[in-house]
C-alpha cells in the first residue's frame, strides 16, 4: 500500500453494537447497502434479529457478545450511560479489532443539549482505556440517524471526522465512511481531541431544531 492509498474494506464484516437503536440501525442500513455483511448486536438476540429483519439486505442480529466475536470491525453506537460496562465486558471479545465509537456524552435539559464531563476527556478515551488490545477510532459523531434510516435518501452530504492513534485503523475508518454515498472520510487528529468533536453535536442538535433541519459538516480546502 503506498503512502496515500486507502485500505480495502472489501468484504469487512461490520458488527454494531446497540445497532437496535436509531443511529446503530442507520448505520446498519448504509452499510448493508453499500455490500458490507452487518450484524447489529443488542443486550436481547430476540430484539436484534427483530431488528434485522425489518432492515433487510441480510443483516443479521445477535446478542452484543456474540456480534463483537464475529466481526471483523465493531461500532460502538451505545447511549453514554451504557457505554463503561458494556465495552469493558467485552473486551476479551473485541481484543486485536478496530472498535469505532460514536458515542456523544450529551445531557438534555430545559434550555436543549449540553456536553456531559467524561473523567477520560471523551468518551473514545474512555473506550481505549476500557480495551487496551483494540485500536480505537472515534468517527460518525455528526451523522444524523434521521437522514441514515430514511431510504429515500440516497446521498448523505457531509464530512465524518476521523480521529485514532493508528494510522492504518484510522486510514480503514476512512474508507469505510467514503462507501457511504455523499460521505468523505476526514482525518482530524488524535484521540486527546475527540472531546470538542463530541461536544459539537450539541451545537449541531441546536442548529437542528432551530432551522428543522438534519445538518451535518463539511470541512473546506482539501
Amino acid at each position: 500500500m503506498t503512502e496515500h492509498e486507502a485500505p480495502s474494506v472489501h468484504g469487512m464484516v461490520i458488527g454494531i453494537l446497540g445497532g437496535t437503536g436509531d443511529q446503530g440501525r442507520g448505520l446498519a442500513f448504509r452499510f448493508a447497502l453499500a455490500g458490507h455483511p452487518v450484524i447489529i448486536g443488542s443486550r436481547s438476540a430476540e430484539r436484534a434479529a427483530d431488528a434485522a429483519s425489518q432492515l433487510g439486505h441480510g443483516v443479521r442480529g445477535l446478542a452484543n457478545r456474540e456480534a463483537a466475536r464475529e466481526a471483523h470491525l465493531v461500532i460502538a453506537a451505545v447511549p453514554y450511560e451504557g457505554h463503561r460496562d458494556l465495552l469493558a465486558a467485552l473486551a476479551p471479545e473485541l481484543a486485536g479489532k478496530i472498535v469505532v465509537d460514536c458515542v456523544n456524552p450529551l445531557g438534555f435539559d430545559h434550555h436543549g443539549a449540553y456536553p456531559l464531563p467524561v473523567p477520560e476527556g471523551s468518551a473514545a478515551q474512555q473506550a481505549a482505556a476500557l480495551l487496551p488490545d483494540s485500536r480505537v477510532v472515534a468517527a460518525f459523531h455528526h451523522v444524523s440517524a434521521v437522514l441514515l434510516c430514511d431510504p429515500g435518501v440516497e446521498t448523505i452530504d457531509l464530512d465524518v471526522l476521523v480521529l485514532g492513534e493508528n494510522r492504518h485503523a484510522t486510514d480503514t475508518v476512512q474508507a469505510l465512511a467514503d462507501q457511504i454515498p455523499g460521505m468523505r472520510g476526514v482525518y482530524a487528529g488524535r484521540l486527546r481531541n475527540c472531546g470538542q468533536i463530541e461536544a459539537l453535536t450539541a451545537n449541531l442538535v441546536s442548529i437542528n431544531r432551530r432551522y428543522k433541519a438534519h445538518a451535518g459538516l463539511r470541512i473546506t480546502d482539501i
